[in-house]
């Protein structure tokens, strides 16, 4: 029987590691691919420069707390941010459904302005191609991206400057996206009036590298959550990681609703999340940083890197006993960026 692409394989999970793997990787190898980082790093004159792309399908297009637009241009940024670089030009292109509201499209647009103002990019090239109705679901964006990358930041993306010892932070409440879209699809109500935590993290992430030249590895949690990249960071890395539970921050409605529908936090997308890896000596001075940044409020220490059990992620629990966390399997939410 012929194989077919699934769902699970835009999952961020193992599905998608093994399609990347098996596919892409495989007929586009090269150097700079091999890396498989957020955002490709190139040789420059003077400082590298970071490359990377992106598109968003998100299910409904508009959700609490934003829109594909938004998220278009934060997803990008945030990419390249994490990769230690200074976002600086996007692209934007669009593949657009015969019939879609040209009212609609002008919010979406004026919100990728608007959040590319705060982010401080500009976008400076574009594409446009209209599809026949029903041949795509409303909207489709791509966006690409380019930053500075210095030169000390270089390592930060492939996380090689990581050892034992070093402490896990992340840097708010995690599962707030995903919830925020299973709400607007569900049309579900919480108690707390729950929004996509959808930002551009580039300000923040560059303040925190302001003071600290201890940061080993940053990554942000989107598509299959911070456990898939906790899996990913020890896979790669071959070393353990032990993580508690009770300190990674979930907000009451996220762990109500995941309840409900027998979802994992965990593994739930995130937006507007940033994990890093930082040296044990500066793990104070890191979190004071974020503490004084709006989106870092919350930011935690949830575990550390351990010799122990290479290329496992083994979670403390909340009861006092501990279980084994695995990449995502499958698709848990789809459509979700």
């Amino acid at each position: 029987m012929e194989k077919t692409i699934l769902l699970g394989h835009g999952s961020g999970g193992k599905l998608s590691h093994d399609l990347i793997r098996d596919v892409f990787v495989k007929y586009f190898s090269n150097k700079i691919l091999s890396e498989q980082t957020d955002s490709a790093c190139l040789p420059g004159a003077d400082e590298g420069i970071a490359f990377t792309t992106d598109s968003y399908v998100v299910d409904p297009i508009f959700f609490p707390g934003g829109n594909i637009g938004k998220l278009a241009v934060c997803g990008t940024v945030n990419d390249l941010a994490v990769s230690g670089a200074k976002p600086q030009y996007l692209s934007a292109s669009f593949i657009i459904e015969e019939g879609f509201s040209l009212t609609d499209l002008e919010k979406i647009v004026c919100t990728m302005a608007e959040e590319s103002r705060k982010a401080g990019v500009k976008i400076v090239t574009g594409d446009t191609k209209v599809v026949n109705k029903g041949k795509c679901d409303k909207l489709f964006i791509n966006t690409s991206g380019v930053g500075y990358l210095p030169r000390k930041n270089h390592s930060i993306s492939t996380g090689r400057k990581i050892t034992p010892g070093d402490k896990i932070i992340v840097s708010g409440s995690v599962g707030d996206h995903g919830v925020a879209i299973l709400s607007a699809r569900e049309n579900m109500s919480f108690s707390v009036n729950l929004k996509s935590d959808c930002a551009s993290l580039n300000k923040m992430i560059q303040s925190v590298l302001s003071i600290s030249s201890c940061i080993h590895f940053m990554r942000d949690a989107t598509r299959g959550g911070l456990a898939t990249v906790l899996c990913e960071l020890s896979e790669t890395r071959g070393l353990g990681i032990e993580a508690d539970e009770e300190n990674i921050p979930v907000k009451s409605s996220v762990q109500s609703a995941c309840e409900i529908f027998g979802y994992d936090p965990l593994y739930m997308a995130n937006e507007g999340k940033v994990v890093m890896v930082v040296d044990s000596l500066d793990v104070d001075k890191v979190l004071d940083k974020l503490h004084h940044n709006t989106l870092g409020k919350q930011a935690s220490v949830i575990g550390e890197i351990t010799e122990k059990h290479p290329g496992k992620v083994i979670l403390k629990t909340a009861i006092g006993g501990t279980r084994l966390v695995d990449m995502l399997t499958g698709e848990q939410l789809p459509r979700i960026c």
